[in-house]
């Protein structure tokens, strides 16, 4: 069974970088990967800030946030 990995971002040069260093590299037999880009889909920023997301670029996996840099607060994405 796979689990769930998502990974937000807002397309900064940061947030890309991060996407080609991690979310790309995660084991798709391990993890079912999904990549969210809150510039293109507002909808989902209260999603990202439910699991617990303050900035991207970030991964939410098992329900646990985790945060790579500082790219751009979420507020700012609002």
């Amino acid at each position: 069974m796979t689990r769930k990995a998502i990974f937000y971002h807002a397309g900064c040069p940061v947030c890309i970088d991060a996407e080609r260093q991690f979310a790309e590299k995660l084991d798709p037999k391990q993890y079912e990967i999904e990549i969210v880009h809150l510039g293109q889909a507002k909808n989902r920023i209260a999603e990202a800030e439910a699991a617990g997301v303050k900035s991207v670029p970030a991964f939410v996996i098992d329900g646990h946030a985790y945060h790579i840099n500082f790219g751009a607060d979420l507020t700012a994405l609002k």
